[in-house]
């Protein structure tokens, strides 16, 4: 059985990681080209257009599970590279925190800015980054990497853990 050069799988990987990214820009215009084209059924139809770009969302976000998923298998090997990735994982979990402060700021949740757009997708978008924490968690072999991967799963965790309570707490407490 002849087997594939590492090389080669990483650049099946890059290459997986550029489809998704072509296929979502693309889903992304198409999307937005609606928009452009029937604002007044978007409008009429405000909620059932935001469940599509829901959908949307978790669409490209399973892509890039899938992808994340065939890079995991790649690297999970290397030593090296297991740390490399990691250390980005972690980097990656430690914007969720970040984002949440972020729109806590008024002049960030309340303007249309991009800065408070792209920490609300990141928000929203943190129970699928859950699941990829968990799926580099389940492959690290390593006890760097592990140690690394639980703690960016325990950050992203406890944040939308401490989001979900902060949502709900106001609701237990209210009394009409």
């Amino acid at each position: 059985m002849m087997r594939v050069p590492w090389r080669i799988q990483l650049g099946l990987v890059a290459l997986g990681y550029a489809l998704v990214l072509g296929i979502s820009t693309l889903l992304i215009v198409m999307r937005y080209l609606q928009y452009a084209t029937h604002p007044a059924d978007a409008a009429q139809y405000a909620g059932m257009w935001a469940g599509g770009d829901m959908m949307l969302g978790v669409f490209i976000g399973g892509m890039l599970l899938v992808a994340s998923f065939f890079l995991v298998l790649v690297i999970s090997k290397s030593e090296t590279a297991y740390t490399i990735y990691s250390k980005a994982v972690f980097a990656v979990s430690v914007t969720a925190p970040l984002s949440i402060g972020l729109i806590a700021m008024p002049y960030v949740s309340e303007g249309n800015s991009l800065l408070g757009w792209a920490c609300l997708c990141r928000v929203l978008g943190s129970p699928i980054v859950l699941l990829g924490l968990g799926m580099s968690r389940l492959f690290a072999r390593f006890p760097r990497a592990k140690r690394i991967t639980n703690y960016a799963f325990l950050i992203e965790a406890f944040t939308l853990v401490l989001m979900f309570l902060a949502l709900a707490l106001p609701f237990r407490f209210h009394r009409g």
